[in-house]
């Protein structure tokens, strides 16, 4: 069988939001395997994908491009770069000899944009290949398992880099806010647990309110059947996002025009830039926090909880 490869060698959230880009190359190519180069930590989420057949592991440091994609068997008859614009990700590609490519580093620089949302970004590239790509077409199946809260409030204060963590006191002041009617619980990926744990310390939160270290079908659940989400712009908000959960999300250093949930009454992307600012004012992968992430204030984010889930953060909302 002819094989198709895509290479999105990064995180959760950006396999998530190329998930449009993905199954127009599913469409595109029914009779096709299609193969995702994605790092080994990413397979529960691959797997739980319609578009993918297999995912091909990846090895490099942090959010580094993999030097090599360990592939095996005849060149594939297309290899697609949807993990960046320039040499260093088409060249594990080019390295195939696959029969025909696609990227951005093949066309004139000027079709890329900066200022583009990152789900048309991808779906743009694939409809100038004659691939009719749909940008909103983003959801993905809830999960055959049970969520370990159905109906919780989820909060999750974690972010792969300091820029974009809201402060660990105003999540807690805003899972303290919901009261005992309402059941919160706090996520935690890896290295997060001691700031889970203070978060949920902070809230007075009750013993288990932690959630730490989930494979991706529990956490997939949990987000699946949550009465919403309080994040930051990380993994897990684009995870609401793929289920229509509704959600809150605080972002700092990147504007929501580039990373941001759908519009809609689901979910509320709060951002305070500067005047001057542009999409991109600061370093997503910072250490410090955002000086645009601290102007986020804990009653803001109160008064989106109660608009997307329409005043009833509680455990017996029922999705809108």
């Amino acid at each position: 069988m002819s094989r198709v490869l895509v290479l999105r060698a990064l995180g959760l959230g950006d396999l998530l939001t190329a998930v449009p880009a993905l199954r127009a190359v599913r469409r595109s190519f029914p009779a096709h395997r299609l193969l995702l180069a994605a790092p080994e930590s990413l397979a529960g989420a691959v797997a739980a994908l319609d578009c993918v057949d297999e995912l091909v592991p990846t090895v490099a440091p942090g959010r580094e491009v993999p030097a090599r994609v360990p592939w095996r068997g005849p060149a594939p008859e297309l290899a697609i770069d949807l993990h960046g614009n320039g040499p260093a990700s088409l060249r594990p590609l080019l390295a195939l000899r696959p029969a025909r490519t696609i990227g951005y580093a093949l066309l004139p620089p000027d079709q890329w944009a900066e200022r583009e949302h990152e789900r048309e970004r991808w779906c743009r590239l694939l409809r100038r290949h004659g691939m009719p790509a749909d940008p909103t077409r983003l959801g993905i199946a809830a999960p055959a398992v049970a969520s370990p809260a159905p109906g919780a409030v989820v909060v999750h204060p974690g972010a792969d880099a300091g820029a974009r963590r809201w402060p660990a006191e105003r999540f807690a002041a805003v899972a303290r806010s919901l009261g005992d009617r309402t059941r919160v619980v706090v996520t935690a990926g890896p290295g997060e647990e001691p700031l889970a744990q203070r978060v949920a310390a902070l809230a007075g939160l009750p013993a288990g309110a932690v959630l730490a270290g989930l494979p991706f079908p529990t956490l997939s659940a949990l987000v699946a059947e949550a009465s919403a989400v309080v994040v930051g712009d990380t993994g897990v908000a684009h995870l609401a996002t793929a289920h229509g959960t509704p959600s809150v999300v605080l972002f700092g250093p990147v504007s929501p025009a580039l990373w941001g949930p759908p519009p809609g009454r689901r979910h509320r992307a709060l951002w305070h830039p500067d005047p001057a600012d542009g999409a991109r004012p600061g370093d997503p992968h910072g250490a410090a926090p955002d000086a645009r992430l601290a102007r986020i204030s804990v009653a803001e984010v109160r008064e989106a909880l109660a608009e997307v889930t329409g005043g009833r953060a509680d455990r017996t909302l029922r999705r809108p």
